[in-house]
């Protein structure tokens, strides 16, 4: 089993449809992520990816296949050395230690191609899981925003988990 994180291509839409349109995933990730996912969806993805500049959205990616996606959000202003971690991950492959390789892979990518000091990722309280993969890549929990996502009608907590680049 090889899992690689690699940029998006056409090849990719029928598993991105596929494993995107999924309301388990969909129930981790932020509104703005479409539920349902379409195929239309996964074409306009496809589109500002083969565009983007510069490439901060990868496809996790098992043995050829895409099965997810990991991605950074740059900061700016006086955030300009910290970034945002996010990714999803295809329900058939969760528990099986790939979110974890993917993670690690991303982390390098990030201090390699950019000059950030502070990754940092935002996880729903009922994502435990989520939390074990950051934690099994040297990411610390830095504080729990109390009651900060509103989430199918409920209201939780926003764990904040950090990784800062080795000196």
């Amino acid at each position: 089993m090889a899992v690689t994180i690699r940029q998006w291509n056409e090849n990719d839409l029928s598993n991105l449809v596929l494993y995107a349109n999924n309301i388990n995933v969909w129930n981790n990730l932020r509104n703005y992520f479409p539920s349902p996912y379409t195929e239309e969806d996964g074409i306009n993805w496809l589109a500002k990816m083969k565009e983007a500049s510069p490439i901060v959205n990868l496809t996790i990616d098992l043995d050829g296949a895409a099965i997810g996606g990991i991605g950074l959000i740059l900061n700016s202003d006086v955030y300009a050395k910290s970034a945002e971690l996010s990714y999803w991950l295809a329900e058939p492959y969760w528990n099986q230690g790939i979110a974890t390789e993917a993670i690690r892979q991303m982390v390098e990518y990030c201090f390699y191609y950019f000059d950030i000091v502070r990754i940092y990722a935002e996880v729903f309280e009922i994502n435990k899981a989520s939390m074990r993969a950051l934690e099994k890549n040297g990411f610390y929990l830095e504080g729990v925003r109390r009651k900060a996502v509103l989430k199918n009608e409920v209201l939780m907590d926003d764990y904040i988990w950090v990784k800062l680049r080795a000196w």
